[in-house]
């Protein structure tokens, strides 16, 4: 049975290919169709924006598409090319060469593709599948959203036939388009706006349709009625009509290790954009996902890419969810996808000869325009701290290095959680008031009254190093608020999931503080695996054992006959059933 389960690991395709029958197989049929129809314009469009010729995008549907169906987890995932990660490629790649150096371009992708890969698939390997948890959907939308403008304002010469120079900053490149704006080529704005216009219009009349195919055919089409191309219109060019070959990449080690923290954040936002999209569909067709097997899956299929003339890829959200409801039964749907793209490209490679560049870029500025999920962003402004987060990760995605705008959203997603965490909630409670059943509540929230000389705290979080301080400085706020009546402070410990050794220190130092001023510390309602794991390590003699108690009502039986009873004679609060009458 183990060597069953180390097989399906490997090799999951054994596993899914014994379900293969003729109901399967035409409904991965049809699915691939439907998804051959969609990639062919995206894969061209990713492949500009990578800074890539045009035929490897359509490598990057193909290659990376079949290794991760056969070895990736979800049934429904299509991997390819994406436009976050096609515009985070041509970031890394022509930070370290220039994009018109096409062949040291094309060779520095490869290299970042591979090593990529082999960053995923070590990560599987090794089983670190949460490890894409430390980048917060706060940091990737913020992120998405900043590509996506990059990726229009990329464009936009395309649209005006301008001539703008490569590798410019994204205030520069706004600023040189904005100053020769009058230059523009009419033909090629009429081309590419009318192509934008027909793709928002079919997708909103006929949304099942290839909205990007068509509107682009009819680019094409108004492109030839104007004679676009006799009045300067750029044409993308045919494809070489060749099918992607084996390569091994050519660089430095000096190159190699400048291209590591690139393909690193390309590793990482690649894994999380292909989990999360595996996992979203999972939830319409009841599927479970191994994320560690997605990792594996996403690595070899980047890696043999990267050999095979592919750029980086990963799930695509679009393809993804039109493979499911296309009725796609399982990854041979992707397969058969890839076998489609490889007979358009060796017999129609001429195709995109007739394809005008604006009328591409047209449809890369709504590509762009959908990577903005308005509704998902909303929501993030009623938070203080995820809107830092967002609108820190968006500003460096527009304004650095984009690899390191990542690690940036990151790093703010952890300082953030940490401020949070640093600072956890205590609130004074108190026994509900003429009741028969007396229950610990918020005292503000129920207006309680409490014991002059019994002061009962609830810490809502982790008692670790980093929320000391906070923790001590509210203790001795309510010590001196006490006043010279209070015997006892009692720590409800029902909300702490988790005490380190700082925290059991600071916990015996606060005692032995608070006993020099007259005042017990007790604590309750510690949970049993604390308790375990405090006996364990051998500290459960520093908090003082004896007063330690199951329930905040034991602790309170404990502190109350041991109070002042003439403070408690001219008492009339009556707080604890154990008061006297």
């Amino acid at each position: 049975m183990s060597n069953m389960r180390s097989i399906a690991r490997w090799l999951p395709f054994i596993t899914w290919g014994r379900t293969i029958n003729s109901q399967t197989l035409r409904g991965d049929l049809f699915a691939g169709l439907t998804g051959a129809v969609l990639v062919l314009p995206q894969g061209v469009a990713y492949a500009l924006i990578a800074g890539m010729p045009p035929e490897y995008g359509l490598y990057t549907a193909i290659i990376p598409a079949m290794v991760a169906a056969l070895f990736g987890s979800s049934s429904h995932l299509i991997t390819g090319p994406a436009a976050p990660m096609s515009i985070v490629v041509m970031s890394v790649a022509s930070g370290i060469t220039d994009p018109g150096n096409s062949d040291l371009y094309i060779n520095t992708v490869l290299t970042i593709t591979l090593l990529s890969g082999l960053i995923q698939l070590a990560l599987g390997i090794l089983r670190l599948g949460s490890v894409v948890n430390f980048i917060s959907h706060t940091v990737i939308l913020g992120f998405t959203s900043g590509a996506a403008i990059l990726i229009a304002t990329s464009q936009l010469k395309h649209l005006t036939d301008l001539p703008v120079a490569a590798g410019l900053s994204f205030p520069e490149e706004i600023r040189t388009i904005t100053f020769h704006l009058s230059q523009a080529n009419t033909y090629a704005l009429i081309i590419g706006i009318a192509t934008l216009i027909s793709a928002l219009v079919i997708k909103k009349l006929l949304p099942r349709w290839p909205n990007l195919l068509i509107a682009m055919l009819l680019g094409s089409g108004l492109c030839w009625l104007i004679d676009g191309q006799g009045h300067g219109v750029n044409m993308i060019g045919a494809l070489s009509g060749s099918l992607p070959a084996f390569a091994l990449p050519d660089v430095s080690l000096y190159e190699f290790s400048q291209l590591a923290s690139g393909a690193l954040a390309i590793a990482m936002l690649g894994l999380l954009e292909a989990v999360s999209i595996a996992r979203a569909i999972a939830l319409r067709s009841n599927q479970r996902i191994d994320g560690n097997q997605e990792f594996i899956g996403q690595g070899l299929a980047n890696m043999v890419g990267g050999l095979f003339s592919c750029f980086a890829g990963s799930g695509s959200f679009t393809r993804s969810g039109a493979n499911f409801d296309a009725g796609a039964r399982t990854p041979l749907a992707a397969i058969f996808t890839a076998f489609m793209i490889t007979l358009v490209l060796v017999s129609l490679p001429d195709l995109t000869g007739y394809l005008p560049l604006p009328a591409m870029a047209g449809a890369i500025i709504l590509i762009a325009w959908n990577l903005i999920d308005i509704k998902s962003i909303i929501p993030i402004f009623r938070f203080s701290s995820e809107t830092a987060i967002f609108i820190v990760t968006l500003l460096a995605t527009l304004f650095i290095e984009l690899e390191f705008a990542i690690y940036l959203g990151v790093l703010i997603s952890l300082v953030a959680y940490l401020k949070r965490t640093s600072r956890p909630s205590i609130i004074n409670v108190a026994p509900t008031q003429n009741e028969p059943k007396r229950i610990i509540r918020n005292i503000q929230r129920y207006n309680l009254q409490e014991c002059p000389q019994i002061k009962i705290l609830r810490i809502d979080g982790s008692l670790f190093f980093g929320a000391i301080d906070h923790i001590q400085s509210v203790l001795q706020q309510s010590t001196a608020a006490g006043g010279p009546t209070l015997k006892y402070i009692i720590i409800n410990a029902k909300g702490i999931n988790f005490i380190d050794l700082a925290g059991i220190e600071f916990l015996a130092q606060e005692s032995s503080r608070l006993e020099k001023r007259g005042i017990q510390l007790v604590i309750c309602s510690l949970k049993g695996t604390i308790i375990d794991e405090i006996r364990a390590k051998g500290f459960l003699d520093k908090l003082g054992p004896q007063r330690i108690f199951d329930t905040a009502h034991q602790a309170i039986s404990y502190c109350v006959p041991r109070l002042d009873q003439q403070v408690c004679k001219e008492c009339s609060k009556k707080i604890f059933t154990e008061c006297p009458r």
